[in-house]
C-alpha cells in the first residue's frame, strides 16, 4: 500500500472576494472619467477666473495694463475650457488658437512691418517685439490632486460596500 501526504487548505470568505472582484471587473469608467473631467475642466477655469496661479503655486507675472490677467479678450480663453472622455482616459484643456501661448509663453516680433502696434491703458505702443510669460493655467495642483484622489476613493468605496 502505498503512503502518501496530502494538504488541506480552507478559506473563508472567498465568495467576499469573488463579489468584490466582481464588482470591479464589470465597472464602467465612464462615469467616473466624466466625474473627473468636470472637475479639471472647474478646478482650470477657477484658476484663470479666481486664482491667477500657475498649477505649482506660483503667482502669474501682472499684465501692464494692471487688468484682470487671461480675461481682457472677452472670455476667448475661459470659453474654450473643456473635456473630453475617449476610451479609458479623460483629457481637458483650452482649445482657443491662442491658449498655448499663454500657457507657455512666447516672442512674438514683427514679419511684415517695421514695429508691432498695440494700445496699452489707452495709449499707443509700438515694440520691435513683444514677450508674453508663460502664465500656466492646464495642470494640476496639489490640491487639484487631492480633490480628484478623494473622488475616486469616495467611488470605489461605494463600489465595494
Amino acid at each position: 500500500m502505498a503512503q502518501g501526504v496530502g494538504i488541506v487548505v480552507e478559506i473563508s470568505g472567498l465568495k467576499l472576494a469573488e463579489s468584490l472582484l466582481a464588482k470591479i471587473l464589470a465597472f464602467d469608467e465612464t462615469e467616473l472619467l466624466t466625474a473627473i473631467g468636470a472637475m479639471g475642466e472647474s478646478q482650470t477655469r477657477r484658476r484663470i477666473s479666481d486664482e491667477k496661479t500657475a498649477p505649482d503655486g506660483a503667482a502669474w507675472p501682472p499684465n501692464r495694463e494692471g487688468t484682470s490677467i487671461l480675461l481682457r479678450t472677452g472670455g476667448n480663453l475661459l470659453g474654450s475650457v473643456a473635456y473630453i472622455v475617449g476610451s479609458g482616459e479623460v483629457q481637458w484643456g483650452a482649445s482657443w488658437e491662442f491658449a498655448h501661448i499663454h500657457q507657455d509663453g512666447a516672442k512674438i516680433s514683427a514679419k511684415n512691418a517695421k514695429a508691432l502696434f498695440f494700445r496699452i491703458g489707452g495709449q499707443k505702443v509700438a515694440a520691435k517685439s513683444v514677450t508674453i510669460p508663460a502664465r500656466p493655467f492646464v495642470g494640476l495642483s496639489d490640491d487639484n490632486r487631492k480633490e480628484i484622489e478623494e473622488l475616486v476613493t469616495d467611488v470605489f468605496g461605494r463600489l465595494v460596500q
